[in-house]
């Protein structure tokens, strides 16, 4: 392998990278109400001084996900981690994380297969 080639692997990892941390960085400051709403792919790639394009191939190629894969699943994730460890309702942490709670209940067995309060019932404790 050439060190061009190298270097564009190790790019294509740090580009990769810097797009998950920022989405944790993002997700938790949504959460904690520094930030009031989640912010679409083209501006996080704004944030990251990358073309929207850019992002997504570069993220498809290294993980064979689109971006909105991992941004779906760390919001899920945030979801499940409140469901079971607090008593929060479902229409509350679906306000917390910006969603009407009936699409977010939607949005939740979409990707888990599970409802919100089905997912608590299973999880809880």
């Amino acid at each position: 392998m050439t060190d061009a080639n190298r270097s564009i692997l190790t790019r294509v990892k740090e580009i990769t990278s810097s797009y998950l941390q920022f989405l944790d960085k993002h997700i938790a400051d949504v959460i904690s109400g520094k930030v009031a709403d989640f912010m679409e792919i083209n501006q996080i790639s704004g944030e990251l001084f990358l073309s929207h394009k850019h992002l997504t191939d570069t993220v498809q190629k290294e993980t064979g996900n689109h971006p909105c894969y991992f941004y779906d699943i760390k919001i899920i994730d945030q979801a499940k981690q409140m469901l079971s460890q607090t008593d929060k309702s479902v229409s509350e942490i679906a306000r917390i994380l910006t969603y009407d709670p009936s699409n977010f209940s939607k949005f939740f067995k979409k990707i888990t297969g599970k409802t919100p309060g089905q997912f608590r019932k299973e999880n809880k404790g």
